[in-house]
């Protein structure tokens, strides 16, 4: 008899199932979306997600919608199976649910067991995702030398640097499934439940077609240009470089592994340089693997120890995602694209977004979960560690050497935002003083006693130490606290 394969919101591609024939269960639960206000376009995925995935599978699919996972459970006759669930709160209930087999995990390329005896070894010093993405790399065979290659590089290297513009990417087109999915939703806000961000057409793939369409596009038409403008922002291409599928693999849509082969073959014939490749090699195989890893490998209080005490709660124009009330370009201009699309790429939400909240002093976890909340590919094991550590610096450097805090004019560097704002980045000070200049400059000061062993902060400090300027950016940057700039 066969064991009904529970497939979880984020376990919906082929690679979770392994039998064509098996059965299999889906499961909704309108109260998770009741607990705290999540972006309409998140939900909206989710549920399409769901949906297209038990259209596809007919009457092999259950699709069951009820109050609670268990009480799903109960209305099942044969015996169920899960992969192992992406969250710890998911993983204890599978595990103390009668009967419930719980499969190894799946939709990552690094075993548990690799990745635990990796670190066992390296926790004599401090785990690095550098030195774990070598490991990966050597373990997995990864871009290692082909014969013959050396000639093939340049020839992509010029190829980038004449090429036009990519095409856009393949649409998403909208179905009768979606717009039931957007009755409902429209529903369930008439009855109390509360959403933030901007309803829209579906921009996200909900179907392992549409993510394979879009990846293909990526690897064939961006990829090339992708370690060149990877860290660009611009106010007038969102996408860029980037293949904007995060959401895609965090709902396993796309199993990572093909996807970092098809970027490696990319290399090996020539269509696209090493120094393209690599970075999003890195992505995949390097840091997604290691922030999974992280989350299972550390205990629960990974969550932070907020070394750098900051405890301001995020102000309401943020957490409502009010991008008219912001002046600034580049806040506003990012805020905006997560009210209107629930996604940037790394660079905004690094530069923009955590590190004006890393400056202002607001609570690290706060932040996480309106990061999980409002962008498309938020997930737990993802914004613990790249939000509480990476960005905010909250976990005793487990993840970053440093804290994630630039001024305004490493924004304008790798940005067009500064042209048309009316702030000056080389500004720390005045009516045209950028909110980040002195806002860095602000932060380095409050927290310059656990700042100064690193040796770029305290150069960075002691270029601004002079006492008059000190106390006037403090002054300053005190009263903006955390109002919108």
């Amino acid at each position: 008899m066969y064991r009904r394969r529970w497939l979880l919101a984020d376990q919906l591609g082929p690679h979770f199932l392994d039998d064509p024939d098996q059965p299999v269960l889906l499961v909704e639960i309108r109260e998770l979306f009741r607990r705290q206000p999540m972006h309409r376009q998140k939900a909206h995925l989710i549920l399409s997600a769901l949906r297209h995935r038990a259209a596809e599978l007919g009457d092999r699919a259950l699709l069951l919608r009820t109050d609670t996972f268990r009480e799903a459970l109960t209305q099942v006759a044969e015996p169920v199976e899960v992969c192992h669930p992406h969250s710890r709160a998911a993983l204890r209930f599978a595990r103390s649910v009668p009967g419930l087999t719980v499969l190894p995990p799946r939709g990552f390329i690094t075993s548990q067991a690799d990745f635990a005896g990796w670190a066992d070894r390296a926790r004599r010093g401090t785990l690095r995702m550098a030195d774990f993405y070598r490991h990966a790399r050597r373990r997995h065979g990864v871009l290692t030398a082909p014969a013959g290659s050396a000639g093939r590089r340049p020839r992509a290297e010029n190829r980038v640097a004449a090429a036009p513009p990519p095409p856009p990417p393949p649409p998403i087109v909208e179905d009768d499934i979606d717009a039931q999915v957007r009755r409902e939703l429209d529903r369930w806000a008439a009855d109390g439940v509360r959403f933030v961000g901007r309803d829209g057409p579906r921009q996200h793939p909900a179907t392992h077609a549409e993510a394979q369409a879009r990846l293909t596009h990526f690897l064939t038409h961006r990829l090339p240009g992708y370690g060149r403008y990877a860290d660009v922002m611009s106010v007038d291409d969102p996408l860029f470089a980037h293949s904007a599928l995060s959401s895609s693999f965090n709902l396993g849509l796309l199993d990572p592994e093909p996807a970092v082969r098809a970027a490696e073959q990319a290399w090996r014939v020539g269509a696209a340089p090493r120094t393209a490749v690599e970075p999003f090699i890195r992505g995949l195989l390097g840091w997604r693997e290691f922030l999974w890893q992280l989350y299972w490998y550390f205990e629960p209080p990974f969550r932070g120890a907020n070394w750098l005490a900051a405890t301001e709660p995020l102000p309401d124009w943020f957490a409502g995602l009010d991008a008219d009330a912001v002046e600034a370009r580049c806040l506003a201009d990012v805020l905006g694209a997560v009210r209107d699309r629930a996604w940037t790429h790394h660079t905004p939400r690094l530069l923009v977004l955590g590190n004006y909240a890393l400056q202002r002093g607001w609570r690290p976890t706060e932040l996480a979960d309106w990061f999980r909340r409002c962008f498309v590919d938020g997930t737990d094991w993802v914004m613990n560690a790249t939000v509480i550590g990476m960005s905010q610096y909250a976990d005793l450097a487990r993840v970053d050497t440093r804290p994630y805090a630039v001024d305004g004019t490493e924004i304008d560097e790798i940005s067009d935002y500064c042209s048309g704002c009316r702030y000056l980045p080389e500004r720390a000070l005045g009516d045209l003083a950028c909110p980040y200049t002195g806002g860095f400059e602000s932060f380095l000061h409050r927290n310059r006693g656990r700042l100064v062993a690193d040796a770029r902060l305290a150069a960075e400090l002691a270029r601004r130490d002079e006492t008059e300027h000190r106390e006037a950016v403090l002054a300053q940057e005190e009263k903006r606290g955390s109002s919108a700039p």
